[in-house]
């Protein structure tokens, strides 16, 4: 009988040992997850900024200002873009 005591309460204590490990290893998972969706939601946002940033400097005027200003356009009377020499260094 006394045997049979003493399995029995091993077995408790390792089934206890196994119950502390998963209910801590759940939580750690749950903050690990929280993170994530933390993380995931501010490159969301920063993908929103980021894509209303790309379409502001996609506008015309302000194509048309960068074409005269770095690439150094210019309209010709014909309304047809004629480049300038290409700086040195520079792509022909």
């Amino acid at each position: 009988m006394t045997r049979l005591h003493i399995v029995l309460s091993l077995l408790l204590v390792a089934s206890s040992l196994l119950l502390v490990r998963t209910s801590y290893e759940r939580g750690r998972l749950f903050a690990a997850n929280q993170r994530a969706e933390t993380e995931g939601l501010r490159i969301e946002q920063e993908f929103k900024r980021l894509d209303a940033q790309r379409q502001l400097n996609a506008t015309n005027q302000r194509v048309a200002r960068d074409a005269e200003q770095r690439l150094k356009m210019r309209k010709d009377p014909q309304r047809m873009e004629v480049f300038d020499a290409a700086p040195a260094g520079g792509r022909p």
